[in-house]
């Protein structure tokens, strides 16, 4: 069980200025390619105790940032988000849970129109005052996902064996 207090029972909303959503995947079978989205929103729920709290998440699937021009407009492309018709990824918790350093948040990761289940491996890592006087609630998440559980499978084949992208995706949050 955490013995960090939680901040008090609030709905936060989520502060996009202050809040990364990275990613990385191996690129070539032993490089690997990150990259973060830009542009998201949503609320945290502090309840009276951990499993009642909520969380929901809103990300802009156009926001994919890379650091690559070409690349990201391929991310963006019905090869993969296919933004034109998804025009966000959505996550909703559905349980939390008190575990020894942490919490862990389950919920729903939609990507195009795929709903898998996936658990958020969370801190909370208290409540602090910024320089005007508003506080902030940090949080800190990390989870793995296969990409081809929400249908993304484009790939290419490697001339020396293997595949051009990797199946699995690490995500890291910091809120």
């Amino acid at each position: 069980m955490s013995t960090i207090t939680l901040p008090i029972t609030d709905t936060w909303t989520i502060d996009p200025a202050h809040t990364t959503v990275s990613f990385s995947a191996r690129h070539l079978m032993a490089a690997r390619v990150r990259g973060s989205f830009k542009t998201l929103s949503g609320e945290i729920t502090v309840a009276d105790t951990p499993e009642k709290s909520r969380v929901t998440v809103s990300i802009d699937a156009v926001s994919i940032d890379t650091g690559t021009e070409d690349r990201d407009n391929h991310l963006r492309s019905p090869d993969f988000l296919d933004v034109e018709n998804f025009s966000s990824l959505e996550f909703a918790s559905t349980a939390v849970r008190p575990v020894a350093g942490g919490y862990e948040v389950d919920g729903t990761r939609t990507i195009k129109d795929t709903s898998q289940p996936v658990t958020l491996d969370m801190q909370y890592l208290g409540v602090m005052a910024d320089p005007w006087g508003n506080e902030k609630a940090l949080f800190s998440a990390r989870t793995q996902i296969n990409r081809e559980d929400f249908g993304l499978t484009w790939n290419a084949p490697l001339e020396a064996g293997g595949w051009l992208v990797g199946k699995t995706v690490d995500i890291e949050i910091e809120v």
